[in-house]
């Protein structure tokens, strides 16, 4: 039976990918070599990390723009350091709207000045928070633009001026933006791009050299962009079904197109919550992400019932995270709107047993 996939991450990713990266296990490019084996330095793998890195680029719309991509280790939590290892000179400014942005304040500590410009943490994070004043002299501003553990989402991003920084671990490639605001981009691969065990990294190289302080080579972006990502050898397998799932998106038309899809998926679930009064949303209207879908049953007495209804249809991975409780759907951009369409059936019936 075929599973409608909701996990938060790893997550769903599209069956084609699956495909030729499992027939790569067994012969990768016909060189009778597994990829699992091949040499990091072979020919064969640099050409996948080489278009890996423009493939990136090129779906974020800044090739030639001065950023260099990289697809590095230690998952986004490493880039928590490393940011600002590398950045933080005298005081950054953090907003923090989640339990990784929080983590991501926790880390810059380490290093200097930290100002949590706004904090929507009293509340749970239910909200993004909106009109707050940044003070002068900051040496850059960190974003998170969406908490997959509340389930709400930066829609409009602040003009800034000094670098800015954003954490977009769950929701990169999902949506059109200017991404040219943003002087670094950082994301775990495991959301919309690929397995667990890389993470892209898209940088403006004018914006590195201010510090003062000694960085070890390992944790220094220039000793990475200077190595093409290769300082060090890179987690192969799951650079390279990043970059499959960069080409499918491509074929698919590109951001702008999954962007309608994913519109697509969110309206219909959120119309349903709405609708139907056995459930209830957890984030604000106004911020409700739609990559994490963040909700829970009015009556927790029909918790038994929803949730073998919704195990019996095929549906894995809702239950919520232990800090928000109830359900959390994950609607990805391999997620097809049929999977979505299945989860609302089942609220439906719920609905009418009830």
């Amino acid at each position: 039976m075929k599973k409608h996939n909701f996990s938060a991450g790893p997550c769903i990713l599209p069956q084609e990918v699956f495909q030729e990266a499992s027939q790569a296990i067994v012969d990768f490019n016909n060189s009778g070599l597994s990829i699992l084996e091949i040499s990091h330095r072979s020919k064969d793998f640099m050409d996948v990390m080489d278009e890996a890195r423009n493939l990136a680029l090129e779906l974020l719309g800044l090739e030639g723009q001065g950023y260099k991509a990289l697809f590095l280790q230690g998952g986004a939590s490493m880039q928590f350091l490393m940011t600002a290892y590398n950045l933080l000179q005298t005081k950054a400014g953090y907003l923090n709207t989640g339990t990784w942005s929080d983590k991501a304040i926790k880390e810059a500590k380490h290093f200097g000045e930290v100002i949590e410009v706004a904090s929507s943490k009293d509340a749970n994070y239910k909200f993004i928070p909106k009109g707050f004043i940044l003070p002068e002299g900051l040496d850059y501003l960190h974003l998170t633009s969406n908490n997959t553990i509340f389930g709400t989402q930066i829609k409009h991003f602040p003009d800034v001026d000094c670098p800015l920084i954003c954490d977009m671990s769950s929701d990169i490639f999902s949506r059109k933006l200017d991404f040219s605001k943003f002087d670094m981009i950082y994301a775990g691969a495991q959301k919309n791009m690929g397995p667990a065990g890389t993470t892209l990294v898209v940088i403006r190289e004018d914006i590195l050299g201010k510090v003062t302080r000694a960085i070890p080579s390992m944790l220094d972006y220039k000793t990475h962009i200077s190595k093409g990502s290769m300082f060090n050898t890179p987690a192969v397998y799951a650079v390279y079904v990043s970059m499959l799932t960069m080409r499918w998106l491509k074929a698919k038309g590109g951001v702008e197109a999954i962007e309608e899809v994913n519109n697509r998926k969110a309206t219909l679930l959120y119309s349903e919550i709405e609708l139907n009064p056995l459930f209830k949303g957890f984030a604000a209207k106004e911020d409700r992400s739609t990559m994490n879908a963040t909700f829970s049953l009015t009556d927790g007495d029909l918790k038994e019932t929803f949730d073998a209804m919704w195990k019996e249809a095929g549906i894995n991975g809702l239950n919520g995270h232990r800090s928000v409780g109830g359900y959390r759907a994950s609607m990805y951009n391999a997620l097809s709107v049929e999977s979505v369409g299945t989860l609302v059936d089942v609220m439906s019936e719920l609905e009418r047993k009830a």
